[in-house]
């Protein structure tokens, strides 16, 4: 995708850990597994809620630095349902070019709308393939 070391933002509903809202531990976790080494060839930081992650100014002033907030090049949703509303968002609000695809599947699974430009449909099916490359 161009990125030789892409910062990839784990969103939630909220900043913080809260033992309450498995998604934030999840995303705690895999924070730290990249601190480890264990997730290579990126920078894994969250949980984070949208904001945190595309805007250094709403970091700011929540008090999180770091790396990743406000400047990431890669956003990952804990669910389907949030994955859909926020490729909806990014097509229609801010009309941005957006490839969506399922990981950690078996095989990658390609996540188009119908309604979708036909560009977007082929860059998911890029970054599918891309992804079925660099897991083989």
């Amino acid at each position: 995708m161009g990125y030789q070391c892409p910062k990839v933002a784990l969103l939630t509903a909220l900043e913080t850990v809260n033992e309450d809202m498995p998604e934030t531990l999840d995303a705690a976790i895999l924070s730290k597994m990249n601190d480890r080494g264990q997730i290579k060839n990126c920078i894994v930081d969250g949980p984070f809620a949208l904001d945190n992650a595309i805007s250094e100014e709403s970091a700011k002033h929540k008090g999180i630095s770091g790396v990743v907030e406000g400047n990431a090049d890669i956003l990952i949703v804990s669910d389907i349902r949030m994955g859909n509303v926020l490729h909806k968002a990014i097509t229609y609000y801010a009309t941005k070019r957006i490839a969506s695809v399922i990981a950690g599947t078996t095989a990658p699974s390609i996540m188009t709308s119908r309604s979708d430009s036909i560009d977007d449909k082929l860059l998911s099916i890029a970054l599918s393939s891309l992804l079925v490359t660099t897991e083989s």
